[in-house]
């Protein structure tokens, strides 16, 4: 079988209804298709939607599982949120310390298509895969970063962000310890992060990131290689001061002095790397500086993001206006943030320059997803190939399984402001990659919601095209019966909606919560043939690998990525809904087949 086949190329035959009939590709049976590590990047240009054919991942597994196969199947809750939680283990105010909680329940959602009985029995699983989305890996000493704004607002600034990459390396452990998929015990596939896996646009943060992926030694610092140099050294009161005998404003709400934190916090660590191949989506917060600025003609902050100097204090009339034109988009390149910095040099705090705070640019961006150094488990580029540097684009296709493919989307704005859209480039191509792959199945990627994509500001690169909200994005998968799911994150937030359409084009969205606010999660997702007409998605929210236990003395790696959790449950202003209802957690969603 080639590895990348043009769609053009594809035979007539629906390869959907031969499968179903001849049983030739079950992934129950241990058959997992993704693409070998060296196997070359595939992207589709504005032109055409090429699909990597995958090869088969699960060889390896195979080839242990002897003469007689891979093992039986074997669902399982121990290491998901359908086994235990974090939960606070007593009280209602001040600092609550973490334990374990009783898991969520599985609960079937029938707004689409009525479950039938006994499909347990039947079904066939096509297709298995994690996402994670909004590991937001922070330089917490990086120069452009809008701590001050807590002057405001107590949630703009939260006392986990020095622990991002201790915190996501365990959640890269957690994925690596599962035995298959949950509901139907198949192996796992590949992951795919929706998106925010930075948060300043920083080439710093974009190596860590790199490096938690696919595996490396990681040292969460930048400026000075001696010390910490940001808000939580500052003496401060209106952050937290960990090592400090300060009673700053968290201290007095109960949070802990730990001693030795921010020596702990800059100290080298080791991600293992997944196991799995793994796919990259891209968020606003990789696109652009802070997530919300289409700044990169301005030179004041670029140089201001490498520079030695950092504003740490702002009075909060200032920080509240300054937030609502964020907030409001009504200075989206950022010339407002760029007064600001300017009016306040005088009261800034000397750092130690460094040019790797450096912003990256979309191609940048891309290149260093096809540096070898990170191929990993692969595949090449992690979706990105030299097609998407040729075009451009940040968006492509892949092949998930022999009749299921995924459609990365790239719904950042390059006008600026944290919402998104696509261009009418882009929308024309989801229309012919849906079109020409009308006889598989697809799941589409991406990392704002259809209801955060209400940003028409015009790309810098096309002035004159136009920018298309989510509403337009919904009505064109509706047209298809072939799209099963819209997989997407950026609003920190569990919550799962159903899209109905006549003529069995329904599919369901679904958006899984951050793993920077608490509950701090990921989600795995699994596509299966009920084989009585229907499908179903299931989906099951795990935590990272650390225990939700913590100990203040307990500064290994471990032991931070624990205190990371806890701390991010108690972050002042933190909100509380975050994990969503029953409805949007653990789920078996019914599908009429297309």
């Amino acid at each position: 079988m080639p590895r990348i086949r043009s769609v053009a190329t594809a035979p007539a035959l629906n390869r959907r209804t031969l499968l179903a009939a001849t049983g030739a590709v079950s992934l129950s049976a241990g058959i997992g298709l993704a693409l070998r590590p060296q196997a070359p990047a595939h992207a589709a240009t504005a032109a055409q939607a090429p699909v990597a054919d995958s090869v088969a991942h699960a060889e390896g597994r195979l080839a242990t599982a002897g003469p007689k196969g891979p093992a039986a199947l074997a669902p399982y809750t121990r290491g998901t949120t359908l086994g235990s939680v974090a939960t606070p283990r007593s009280g209602s105010t001040g600092y609550r310390r973490l334990g374990d909680g009783a898991g969520w329940k599985r609960v079937v959602r029938d707004e689409l298509a009525a479950p039938k009985t006994g499909r347990a029995d039947r079904r066939t699983a096509l297709a298995a895969f994690v996402q994670l989305t909004d590991l937001h890996l922070i330089d917490a000493q990086h120069p452009l970063r809008l701590e001050y704004l807590r002057s405001q607002n107590k949630s703009a600034w939260r006392p986990q962000e020095t622990l991002t990459v201790a915190g996501a390396v365990s959640l890269i452990e957690r994925v690596n310890s599962l035995h298959g998929a949950p509901a139907t015990g198949t192996p796992l596939h590949f992951v795919m992060t929706t998106g925010d896996n930075t948060d300043n646009n920083s080439k710093t943060e974009l190596e860590w990131f790199l490096k938690v992926m696919s595996g490396g030694r990681i040292t969460p610092n930048s400026g000075d290689p001696r010390h910490y140099e940001g808000v939580q050294a500052s003496g401060l009161k209106t952050y937290w001061q960990p090592d400090a005998a300060l009673r700053d404003a968290d201290k007095q709400l109960g949070f802990p002095r730990v001693q030795g934190f921010l020596e702990a916090a800059i100290r080298e660590l080791r991600s293992p790397g997944l196991k799995l191949p793994w796919y990259s989506t891209v968020g606003n917060h990789d696109a652009l500086p802070l997530g919300c600025y289409g700044s990169r003609g301005d030179s004041y902050l670029t140089e201001f993001a490498v520079g030695g100097k950092k504003l740490m204090s702002l009075g909060s009339a200032e920080a509240a206006a300054l937030a609502k034109s964020i907030k409001n988009g009504s200075s989206p390149k950022g010339a407002a943030f760029h007064d600001l910095l300017m009016a306040h040099s005088r009261e800034m705090r000397s750092v130690t320059p460094d040019e790797k705070r450096a912003p990256f640019t979309p191609a940048e961006y891309v290149k260093a997803h096809l540096d070898p150094a990170y191929t990993g488990p692969g595949p090449i580029g992690h979706g990105y190939s030299s097609a998407n540097l040729s075009a451009g684009t940040q968006y492509y296709t892949f092949r998930i399984a022999e009749d299921v493919i995924g459609v990365s989307l790239d719904t950042t704005d390059p006008g600026g402001h944290y919402e998104g859209s696509i261009g009418t480039a882009q929308l024309r191509w989801l229309e012919r990659t849906l079109s020409e792959n009308a006889d598989s199945y697809v799941i589409v990627f991406s990392h704002h919601t259809s209801k955060t994509m209400r940003n028409t500001h015009p790309d810098p690169a096309h002035p004159a095209e136009r920018r298309h909200g989510g509403d337009e994005v919904v009505a064109l998968l509706a047209r298809f019966s072939n799209t099963l799911a819209w997989v997407n994150g950026h609003t920190h937030k569990n919550e799962i909606i159903p899209h109905a359409a006549p003529g069995n084009r329904s599919f369901w969205e679904v958006c899984t919560a951050s793993h920077v606010d608490f509950p701090q999660l990921a989600r795995v997702i699994e596509l299966v043939d009920n084989k009585d007409g229907t499908l179903s998605l299931f989906t099951t929210l795990i935590e990272s690998a650390a225990p939700h236990a913590t100990d203040f003395s307990d500064l290994t790696q471990t032991g931070l990525a624990a205190l990371y959790r806890e701390l991010s449950f108690n972050a002042p202003g933190a909100r509380t809904d975050l994990s969503g209802t029953s409805r949007d957690r653990n789920t078996e969603l019914i599908l009429k087949k297309g």
